[in-house]
């Protein structure tokens, strides 16, 4: 599984696994949808899946240069390192831009999906009856999804640790968002922005000799939360590699239909032109969570009823996310792969 590679793939799939980490907190955008496009999503696969029993045998053993090698851990790391930048990054500048220019960065994820299934379904080969079914599975299941309505707040450890095990699929399954699926369950608030917030400023606090934030009970408890987030996302992450891996064998065209049809069924997320619509109380206030965020109901779509400037200037970012993802295509095409 392990390859050789130069430095200019090993500073690409850090920047890959930027852009997986920023699509990931994105409601609507999948991290395996990144993966799948930029070209590396079956390595990306196969390599979680030797995280086993086999690998925790070595890593005892103090096998640890084996253990490096039959995990493809220089892959898995570089990926893991640019995911990591991306929270304290990428994701901080999508949440502004997110907060001031919606419509813009909605319309360009939505061009990004388009082109995405193009990107995915042209090489697929013959449609006959038997995949086009599959199609239609996943098409119903992404739609589906995309009317679901939110639940409420709960920081309940073990249904974080639930949170994270689902959340994390939109690393392995492109076309499940899961910043999206946090929302259905209620906790996106509290673990993409508070949780990772308040471990940016503990470490920015440590940096500067500051350890008072031990006496804020609030930042502890936030901190714990994150822990066991990312105890469930790792746990998500290596069971559904070792599924996807064994059906990806086995089934590889049928499950690449659902993947397109899954993600053609959830552009309804990402639809740019919609409203955000609150939970509110018997005297007609918005409610809020016990963090102060307001309770997000779901999202009201509509048409543009005209072509003004903001309008054109949408359509112009959903054809540039489209041209986006087809320059990927374009470069693979004038390059020479070192890699899946």
């Amino acid at each position: 599984m392990a390859q050789k590679r130069s430095i200019g793939d090993k500073f690409w799939l850090v920047m890959k696994g930027l852009a997986m980490g920023a699509a990931n907190k994105v409601p609507g955008v999948s991290g395996g949808l990144v993966a799948f496009v930029a070209g590396f999503y079956e390595e990306f696969i196969y390599s979680l899946q030797k995280v086993n029993r086999k690998a925790f045998k070595l890593l005892i053993n103090g096998r640890f240069k084996s253990f490096f090698q039959y995990i493809n851990g220089q892959f898995l790391g570089l990926l893991i390192l640019g995911m990591v930048i991306s929270y304290f990054s990428v994701s901080k500048l999508l949440d502004y831009l997110i907060v001031h220019y919606e419509l813009f960065v909605w319309s360009a994820f939505f061009g990004m999906i388009i082109g995405s299934i193009y990107f995915i379904a042209k090489d697929f080969g013959e449609w006959n009856r038997k995949y086009l079914g599959y199609l239609l599975c996943g098409i119903l299941a992404g739609v589906s999804i995309s009317f679901l309505e939110p639940a409420t707040q709960n920081g309940n450890l073990i249904f974080v640790f639930f949170c994270g095990i689902i959340g994390v699929s939109g690393m392995t399954l492109p076309g499940l968002s899961g910043s999206f699926i946090l929302i259905l369950l209620g906790n996106y608030v509290l673990l993409l922005v508070d949780a990772v917030n308040a471990l940016f400023d503990t470490m920015a606090e440590i940096f500067r000799g500051d350890l008072s934030f031990w006496s804020d009970p609030v930042r502890i408890q936030l901190l714990k939360v994150l822990l066991v987030f990312a105890l469930g996302s790792l746990t998500g992450l290596v069971s559904l590699s070792h599924l996807l891996a064994y059906v990806l064998k086995r089934y590889k065209k049928a499950t690449y239909a659902v993947i397109i049809g899954f993600i053609a069924g959830s552009l309804g997320v990402v639809w740019p032109w919609k409203l955000k619509q609150f939970e509110y109380d018997a005297n007609g206030n918005i409610m809020y969570d016990a963090n102060g965020a307001e309770i997000l109901k779901g999202y009201e779509r509509y048409w543009p009823s005209e072509f003004s400037l903001e309008t054109l200037w949408a359509i112009f970012f959903i054809i540039v996310g489209i041209l986006i993802v087809l320059s990927l295509d374009w470069y693979q095409k004038h390059r020479t792969p070192h890699y899946g």
